[in-house]
């Protein structure tokens, strides 16, 4: 399969099968053509990239993530610390969602205390 029936299978644009193929995420042969050709289980690698993309894990992490992912989801067995490390970006994402938290909340309460007052009548 080519770079566009992949893109058409897949909804995902050629731009983006190419970044995949860049980060290592995604893996084509290069026909006698220079074309890339893609295999069958490709359009489900694609899914898959997606979806742990959808839960924020970065690219770097989908590299180590993708060979323990089975299409029924993670398969510890193949990849025993998998689900450590997963936990692991969950709890510095919310670390960081709480230090954002509480920055947006000191911005409001500076913007409160430091609002000119509104004039009163004319």
């Amino acid at each position: 399969m080519r770079i566009g029936e992949l893109s058409r299978a897949t909804g995902v644009s050629p731009r983006s099968l190419r970044y995949y193929e860049q980060q290592g995420i995604l893996t084509s042969e290069r026909g006698s053509n220079g074309y890339r050709a893609y295999g069958p289980d490709a359009p489900e690698t694609v899914a898959r990239i997606r979806a742990l993309l959808a839960i924020g894990l970065p690219t770097e992490t989908i590299r180590e993530v993708l060979p323990c992912e089975g299409p029924a989801g993670p398969r510890p067995e193949v990849c025993p610390g998998l689900l450590a490390r997963i936990a692991e970006i969950r709890d510095t994402t919310a670390r960081q969602a709480a230090d954002l938290t509480r920055t947006s909340d000191a911005l409001t309460r500076y913007l409160t205390e430091n609002e000119p007052e509104a004039p009163h009548g004319r």
